[in-house]
């Protein structure tokens, strides 16, 4: 089982989901600990079939072996201080990110900066460097709904195919931490307020094997070698895990007992999952970018030396997957993922993981995401740059659940 996806970073680092558990002791002593009699909901039964589907996004993922690029350089006169490359993880490490970036760029006492992209990331280092009382101008191709951020499934994954452990190197793991615990407390700024931008859910995992059975790593029947050999990620083994690092502020997974089990699946277990409402958080940034004096400027750039014309001293470079092509990054390596929207079930308000998909029922449609149907572990869209979509693979995620609900205990619902 896979450690990103929907539940991927929340579990893993309440008690590291996926294949993991077996291998940390607390995790499985979290796993252990059972749910106090009674207190599991009873849940509507999400409806999800293939002729509901109002739309179908593809995001990939900008992933570095080496983590985020967070480096300095010059561009003739201007200072650039890049911030891309989080893999799974943008959207939980936004503003850990941001911080950093910023800091550098405060460091240099500009009075503005401009920001390159208008992703979450672009989106988040903008209002960092605001607050830090710059004044700042946003470049970008495409405004936050437009970009490849809104495309991807928005939940808590802060170690999501963020980096490899090899390349990345012990150093990275402090760097993470930081992005990873600086984010959490951000983002707890932005709960209860109008529209849910941030929000938690119940995400249940289930499984028809019991969780603390011995687990083989994914097999890859054409790897050859590994990263350092060929460029190019072989096996999940090779990707880094950080959420023990955390585990102390993170909301730990809880196993059901099967008496409370409100699925039709022997095993389920559920943690409290932070999710992400595109429309009402995207537009809550924009209006606090807007209202702070922030200026949007709708420009493509096509290389580095496009930049030397802006009026900004100090450039921060947010472009997301872009930057292979803007910046000639070579490093960055493309893992593809798809998630199909169908209409809003705001009675049904949680999330589940089954057989290598998972579904999501958030303000703005319920999400469902194969992220490992074909049993690839953490290879699965490794290098696959195909950014159109792929309307069997949604069927295929939405079968899953169509039968995991047409089989749901009587009673429930």
């Amino acid at each position: 089982m896979g450690r990103r996806g929907l539940f991927a970073g929340s579990l893993a680092l309440g008690a590291l989901a996926g294949g993991r558990w077996a291998s940390v002791p607390a995790a499985a002593a979290a796993l252990r600990r059972t749910a106090v009699p009674g207190t599991v909901p009873r849940l509507v039964p999400m409806r999800p079939h293939a002729d509901q589907i109002t739309d179908i996004k593809v995001c990939l993922r900008p992933f570095r072996a080496a983590g985020p690029r967070l480096d300095v350089e010059r561009v003739g006169e201007k200072v650039v201080i890049h911030n891309y490359g989080h893999g799974g993880s943008g959207w939980s490490l936004s503003w850990g990110s941001a911080e950093m970036a910023v800091g550098k760029a405060a460091a240099l006492s500009p009075r503005r900066v401009a920001v390159v992209g208008c992703g979450v990331i672009g989106l988040t280092t903008a209002l960092t460097a605001q607050r830090a009382g710059l004044d700042v101008t946003i470049y970008t191709r495409d405004l936050l709904p437009h970009t490849r951020s809104v495309r991807a499934n928005g939940s808590w994954t802060p170690d999501s195919r963020v980096a490899l452990t090899d390349p990345a190197g012990p150093q990275f793991a402090d760097t993470w931490e930081r992005m990873a615990r600086y984010s959490w407390k951000s983002y707890r700024d932005y709960l209860g307020l109008p529209g849910n931008p941030i929000d938690f859910r119940d995400s249940y995992v289930l499984s028809d094997t019991p969780f603390d059975a011995p687990e083989s790593e994914p097999e890859n029947p054409g790897h050859k070698g590994d990263y350092a050999s060929t460029g190019m990620p072989q096996q999940s083994s090779e990707f880094a895990s950080y959420g023990e690092r955390i585990r102390d502020i993170i909301p730990a997974a809880e196993l059901i007992p099967a008496q409370e089990n409100p699925f039709a699946v022997p095993y389920a277990r559920r943690a409290p999952l932070m999710i992400f409402n595109f429309g009402a958080y995207g537009h809550l940034l924009l209006s606090e970018f807007y209202q702070a004096g922030g200026r949007i400027v709708i420009r493509e750039f096509h290389t580095p030396a496009d930049m030397k014309s802006l009026a900004e001293p100090v450039i921060i470079n947010c472009p997301g997957y872009a930057a292979r092509d803007l910046w000639g990054d070579r490093s960055l390596i493309p893992v593809r993922g798809q998630t199909a929207w169908l209409p809003p079930q705001p009675d049904a308000a949680y999330g589940v993981r089954y057989k290598g998909a998972s579904a999501l029922s958030k303000s703005d449609g319920l999400m469902i995401q194969g992220f490992d149907m074909a049993g690839l572990g953490e290879m699965d869209g490794v290098g696959n740059s195909f950014e159109h979509a792929d309307r069997s693979e949604a069927e295929k995620a939405i079968g899953i659940f169509e039968n995991l609900f047409a089989r749901f205990p009587a009673g429930q619902g």
